[in-house]
């Protein structure tokens, strides 16, 4: 699930670290909630530019990212403070708006700062008109990744709308809305103010990997110890902060090591700049507790790891005292600079992505024959939903394959031996599996709907298992192959332990699973597989999956437009793509220039 990339609002999703803990889809790192709303639509993505060039239209053009915080927002809770969740949108020409993300969920505060950054394409020549509305996230819906919350069940805040070069063109780069209802009405109510601050990127692929731990933090429970975490935030021009990161919260710890952060050199600007660490002790009421803060550059930081030493932890001075240097430390465990390089960076050294596909022969899809089923073949050659599917989804995959040679099957069907087969050669040969081009594929499918029965049950297993076998092959005698495996089916699965245990299998392997949802069934068990809600798959035997390979596709949204193929096939998996070159130290094939 960037981007890329959901947020919860419960406790436990407000104690996970937000920014700074994993790769970005195109090889940046991925900042908070940023571009929540479904994949980033208005952000940075290499891919989707380079299959545009490659077809003579233009790309997306400079990169800006937008940081939210609002202040004396309306209190719409009895017992609490407001959830606020920032959502942005382009207002396009027909005065549709076309959501660019959504930030995550702030618990209980009225003066929110929001950590996601919203990416988007900045146009000189074209005026860029922005709304922002902010929402109070009700509290049934604190366990949904925000990208799926439903706006018109949440309760609205208020709106505030301008255009993107009014806010490029201050010396501040930020500007302060009144936010007011909708259609502009602003009413006698002030609902408060939204500030939005941009930034343009910083072109260079140098991160850094960092471990933090503390000693002696000074307790501020009164029956437990302090649940603790950081809030790393970045000193900008005007002399405010805006935060970059924070770590997971560890409960009931004085003296707490957090997982490592990776943060990029677009968010931490230089090793000089300086940067304000907060340690909070974490209240559910959303008024954390300040432990302690310090101001630190990255550069101080690989100085603290190199000699071993801590820095202590400062109050800030009060009306009636000076600042506090408290016994309180931080320590630098690891600190180690690499350097993130993008998904273009690969293609173009010559790394490929190998397509294959499995397509769903059980009897739910109806008798072929009739015009009703999924996988009747229209005479006036109108795409059924699997053709529509194989061609939309492999014309964009093909792309980055070399020599157009598709491994083709297919399951749940009554084939030519008579018995039914869960992984099966869609062009019914014996021994050879793979076809020419997307044309190729068409052709088998269209030839195995006259030869194979349609039976069931929907087994994807051995399919996956097949897949694997293939990528696993791969890896002993050429590394820049990532395997592509596209599952179209319609139905319910069968073997939804089978298929876990298959694909945590997989996710040590060079293979991601692209699964197309044709027709009207119910696919939540296909949404459980992709695990956007931040939680990997777990095997029977107790095994987590090492990464996210899946990534579904429900087909009639994409009839509906509320997506479009490319946009859904590439929003994910460039980001898996890196994440497995990434923690096995692979690299370009030639050295990309920094």
């Amino acid at each position: 699930m960037g981007g890329c990339l959901g947020f919860f609002s419960d406790v436990k999703g407000g104690q996970q670290a937000v920014g700074g803990t994993r790769q970005g889809p195109m090889g940046g790192l991925e900042v908070g909630g940023g571009g929540g709303g479904g994949g980033n639509h208005g952000g940075p993505n290499d891919a989707v530019d380079h299959f545009f060039r490659a077809r003579g239209q233009p790309a997306l053009c400079s990169q800006i990212e937008l940081s939210l915080s609002a202040s004396k927002l309306r209190d719409r809770d009895v017992m609490s403070k407001s959830d606020p969740m920032a959502v942005v949108y382009l207002r396009k020409r027909d005065g549709m708006l076309e959501e660019l993300g959504r930030t995550e969920v702030i618990l209980n505060s009225l003066d929110p700062t929001w950590i996601g950054k919203i990416s988007l394409a900045y146009h000189f020549e074209t005026i860029q008109h922005l709304v922002f509305h902010i929402y109070d996230v009700d509290t049934k819906y604190h366990n949904v990744p925000v990208k799926m919350l439903k706006l018109s069940d949440q309760d609205f805040l208020g709106e505030a709308s301008c255009v993107l070069s009014e806010i490029v063109t201050k010396q501040s780069r930020s500007l302060t809305l009144s936010l007011h209802n909708k259609n502009s009405q602003l009413g006698l109510r002030n609902l408060g103010t939204l500030t939005i601050h941009a930034e343009e990127p910083v072109a260079s692929r140098t991160a850094v990997e960092i471990t933090f731990f503390c000693s002696h933090l000074e307790n501020k429970d009164m029956f437990s110890k302090s649940d603790p975490f950081l809030r790393i935030s970045r000193v900008v021009e005007s002399g405010g902060t805006l935060p970059i990161c924070k770590t997971e919260v560890i409960n009931n710890d004085l003296n707490p090591i957090w997982r490592p952060l990776c943060l990029s050199m677009q968010q931490f600007g230089s090793k000089e700049d300086p940067l304000v660490i907060e340690c909070f002790d974490f209240k559910t009421s959303g008024n954390h507790a300040l432990i302690g803060k310090l101001q630190k550059s990255m550069a101080d930081l690989e100085k603290l790891h190199k000699e071993r030493n801590g820095a202590n932890f400062t109050l800030p001075a009060s009306h009636h005292s000076h600042e506090k240097v408290l016994k309180s430390q931080l320590f630098v465990d690891q600190f180690c600079e690499k350097q993130l390089y993008s998904f273009l960076d690969y293609i173009s050294s010559g790394f490929e992505l190998n397509f294959m596909v499995a397509v769903d022969f059980t009897a739910s899809n109806g008798n072929p024959r009739n015009p009703d089923s999924l996988h009747y073949i229209d005479p006036s050659g109108r795409y059924n939903s699997y053709q529509q599917a194989i061609m939309e989804v492999g014309e964009v995959i093909q792309f980055y394959d070399s020599d157009r040679r598709f491994p083709a099957w297919g399951f749940g069907g009554r084939t030519y031996g008579g018995t039914v087969s869960h992984c099966f050669n869609l062009n019914g040969s014996p021994d050879g599996y793979e076809v020419e081009g997307v044309e190729g594929i068409m052709a088998a499918y269209a030839g195995a709907l006259h030869n194979v029965a349609l039976a069931g049950p929907t087994l994807f297993g051995p399919v996956i298992n097949r897949a694997a076998q293939t990528a696993g092959q791969s890896i002993s005698y050429d590394n820049s192959k990532y395997h592509i495996l596209l599952i179209i089916t319609d139905g319910v699965l069968t073997d939804q332990q089978e298929t876990m245990d298959a694909l945590v299998r997989a996710s040590d392997l060079p293979l991601s699973v692209l699964i197309v949802g044709v027709g009207t069934a119910d696919f939540t068990q296909m949404e459980k597989l992709d695990a956007d809600n931040g939680v990997r798959l777990e095997s029977s035997t107790g095994r987590v999956a090492t990464r996210d390979i899946v990534q579904f596709v429900p087909m009639r949204e994409v009839h509906r437009g509320t997506i479009s193929v490319v946009q859904a096939l590439l929003e994910e998996l460039p980001g898996q793509f890196l994440t497995y070159m990434r923690t096995r130290n692979i690299t370009p094939r030639t050295q990309m220039p920094l």
